[in-house]
């Protein structure tokens, strides 16, 4: 389940070394643009993740996540013959899509299985997995970039996904037994959107994810500039990613060791409030001067690790938490929460990386607003018996 769910990882990361080089080829006159490969890409997944959980509750898991990947794939092939910045969003948008199959389906795959602290104990180890593909990711892309232009990203994409496409069909069982499984009728699907959407609880956990994924995609698509032309390390910048990934991993594992003690909302409040405080520090530390210039760049990479940390100690919880109550609709549940946090947290990402003007200061403001709005929601999250 991790290294199917890391396709999304991998999709976006490895493409951060080739966006200077996007820029260059596809929109010479405006490079920032080439930041909208990474948010098309999120914009797809949300979009696919719709009809992903509704079908694989139909069909069964282990169909759709297969049928997502080749699609995927597909467009990934498409994007090596891309000639214009428009039609490589088009293929990303669809590549996306074809990712949201494996995305949402895991997360129904493991609920089928597991509920409650023991699903999000499952889902912390996942994230630890997972976050080893951010970690080599860039030094991935960066070296394919150097040796076969950004085109050969892609190319690495479909290898990818055949690799965990095959270990999926010749590992995993089906854990959705035929008599278990829902067809695909208006009137069931209309009452399972007006079951996880009207329950208070799902709710709230919807929202908070939507702005932890917020703060993820906006310092993602961000980080690239601001190691470049902030601090000037553009060579390192796959070197440095890869340490904040690895680092930021002991949150998932130390999420999972204490989740089944302290509970998940205790730890969902805790993360948002720690990043909120110190994104507010550091922004008004550079926007004042008080930051000596020595210590800027450390103090961006200690709270580059805050961000991923924060992720690590929210989204398998949240997940968790939105899905507790909606077992039996698992794959529908998954889709909606999968879809709605997505699709708003690019409109919460995108206005924070378009802002960028040479410093992290928009991104550090944006992401202590997000962070803060999701405490303020988080403070009524429960866990349901």
């Amino acid at each position: 389940m991790a290294m199917t769910s890391a396709t999304i990882a991998f999709s976006i990361d490895a493409m951060l070394p080739a966006l200077p080089a996007i820029g260059a080829a596809l929109s010479p006159e405006a490079q920032n643009a080439a930041q909208l490969v990474i948010v098309a890409f999120a914009l797809g997944m949300g979009i696919g993740t719709f009809v992903a959980g509704p079908l694989s509750d139909a069909l069964g898991r282990k169909r759709v996540m297969i049928g997502g990947a080749v699609v995927y794939s597909l467009a990934a092939a498409l994007c090596t013959v891309a000639q214009s910045l428009e039609m490589l969003l088009a293929l990303r948008v669809l590549q996306g899509i074809g990712a949201s199959g494996p995305r949402v389906v895991a997360q129904a795959m493991v609920r089928d299985l597991y509920a409650g602290r023991g699903m999000a104990q499952v889902a912390s180890f996942i994230m630890m997995v997972f976050v080893l593909v951010p970690a080599i990711a860039p030094l991935i892309g960066a070296f394919i970039v150097a040796g076969f232009g950004w085109r050969g990203v892609f190319w690495a994409f479909v290898v990818f996904s055949a690799i965990s496409s095959a270990w999926l069909m010749l590992r995993q069982p089906e854990t959705l037994p035929i008599e278990a499984r829902r067809p695909l009728e208006v009137a069931k699907l209309r009452a399972a959107v007006v079951e996880v959407l009207s329950h208070g609880n799902v709710l709230r956990a919807i929202l908070v994810q939507t702005l932890v994924f917020g703060t993820l995609f906006a310092t993602i698509i961000s980080v690239q500039q601001i190691y470049a032309e902030t601090f000037g390390r553009a060579e390192s910048f796959p070197l440095w990613f890869g340490v904040v990934a690895l680092l930021s991993g002991i949150a998932s594992l130390l999420n999972a060791s204490i989740v089944t003690r302290l509970g998940m909302p205790v730890l969902i409040r805790g993360a948002l409030a720690w990043h909120m405080a110190l994104s507010v520090v550091l922004a008004l530390a550079w926007l004042t001067g008080l930051l000596p210039g020595i210590w800027a760049f450390a103090t961006f990479v200690v709270w580059q690790v805050s961000v991923f940390a924060m992720a690590g100690f929210c989204i398998g919880n949240l997940n968790a938490l939105a899905m507790q109550p909606m077992g039996h609709i698992a794959g529908m549940a998954s889709s909606i929460i999968s879809a709605v946090s997505t699709v708003l947290a690019v409109t919460v990402a995108a206005p924070i990386g378009l802002a960028f003007d040479g410093t992290p200061v928009p991104l550090f403001a944006g992401v202590a607003l997000a962070a803060g709005l999701g405490l303020f929601l988080a403070r009524k999250l429960r866990e349901m018996g």
